[in-house]
C-alpha cells in the first residue's frame, strides 16, 4: 500500500520550533546579517572614494557635455563646506553600498527565518519571489543611474547662467556643487526607483493571495495616478523634473500590474469553475 500524503497542517508542523529556539535563530539570523553587513561596509569604506566617482559619473559626463555651450558651468568639481563633510560623505556611501553588497545574505538570512513557518510549496515561491525582488530593485536602480540621472541633472543644471537679468541689474548663476548635496540627491532617486520597480511583484503576490484582481485594480487606476505623483513627490527631490520621470514609469508599471493580475485572475476563476463542475460519476 502506498504511503499516504502528508496533510498540509503536518507539512508545516514539521518546519516549527518552540518559542525558545525561534528567539536562538533569530539571533542566530541578526548575527549573520550584522557580519555581513560589515564585511560590505569595511569593502566599501576601503573603496568609498571610486564608488562616489562611479556614483557621480552621470552628473561629470553631463556637465562636461554641456560646459561647452554654457561657460556658466565652469569646472566640473565638487566642494565640501565642512571639514568633516568628505568623511561623512564617505561613511554614509560606505553604509548603503554595504547594505546593497550585503543584501543576498541579509534576505537570505530572513529567508531562513520565516521559511519553518511556511508550507513546502511556499518555501519553494517563496525563493523565488526573493530573487525576483532583489532583481527588480536593481532593475530600477539601473534604469536611474542610466536614464534618469543623466536627464535631470542636464535639466538642472540648465540653470546656470551668466546672464540673468532683470532691468537693468544682471546676475550670474553658477552651480557650487557639494558633495554630500550630491549624495543624498543621487541616493534618494536610486532608491525611490528600486522600490518602484517592486510594484509589478507586490501586486502580483496580492492577485495571487485574492486580495486584489485587475477589475478592483482597473477601478482605482485613477487615484493610483495621483498616488503615484504624491509617491514621486516623497521619494524625490523637490523639482518637478525628477518628480515627473518617477510618476510616469510608476504609472506604467501599475497598469502592466493590471494585465498581469488579469491573468492571474481568469487563471484563478478557470480553477475555481472547473473543481466546481460535478464529475460525470455523480449525475
Amino acid at each position: 500500500m502506498a504511503e499516504a500524503a502528508p496533510k498540509p497542517e503536518q507539512d508545516l508542523d514539521e518546519g516549527r520550533m518552540a518559542f525558545t529556539e525561534h528567539i536562538r535563530e533569530l539571533r542566530e539570523r541578526l548575527r549573520y546579517a550584522v557580519m555581513a553587513l560589515a564585511a560590505g561596509f569595511a569593502v566599501s569604506l576601503k573603496f568609498s572614494e571610486e564608488i562616489f566617482v562611479f556614483l557621480a559619473r552621470p552628473l561629470l559626463a553631463t556637465w562636461e557635455t554641456m560646459q561647452p555651450k554654457n561657460e556658466a558651468l565652469g569646472e566640473s568639481s565638487f566642494y565640501f563646506g565642512g571639514l568633516i563633510d568628505p568623511f561623512w560623505t564617505y561613511f554614509s556611501l560606505a553604509f548603503w553600498a554595504g547594505i546593497f553588497i550585503s543584501s543576498p545574505v541579509i534576505f537570505y538570512q530572513v529567508w531562513k527565518f520565516i521559511a519553518p513557518g511556511l508550507y513546502k510549496k511556499e518555501r519553494r515561491w517563496g525563493i523565488v519571489f526573493a530573487v525576483a525582488s532583489a532583481l527588480l530593485f536593481a532593475g530600477g536602480a539601473l534604469f536611474c543611474y542610466t536614464m534618469v540621472l543623466p536627464a535631470v541633472c542636464e535639466f538642472l543644471l540648465n540653470y546656470a547662467t551668466d546672464s540673468l537679468s532683470v532691468g537693468d541689474t544682471e546676475v550670474g548663476l553658477r552651480p557650487l556643487l557639494g558633495m554630500r548635496e550630491y549624495l543624498d540627491f543621487a541616493k534618494k532617486l536610486l532608491i525611490g526607483f528600486g522600490l518602484i520597480f517592486e510594484l509589478p511583484l507586490v501586486i502580483m503576490v496580492m492577485a495571487l493571495a485574492g486580495l486584489v484582481t485587475h477589475r478592483s485594480l482597473w477601478k482605482f487606476n485613477r487615484w493610483a495616478t495621483l498616488l503615484a505623483f504624491l509617491v514621486a513627490a516623497a521619494l524625490t527631490p523637490p523639482d518637478i523634473y525628477s518628480q515627473l520621470f518617477m510618476a510616469g514609469p510608476l504609472i506604467v508599471l501599475y497598469n502592466l500590474s493590471i494585465i498581469l493580475a488579469f491573468f492571474i485572475t481568469k487563471a484563478k476563476e478557470r480553477k475555481a469553475r472547473k473543481i466546481g463542475e460535478p464529475d460525470d460519476g455523480d449525475e
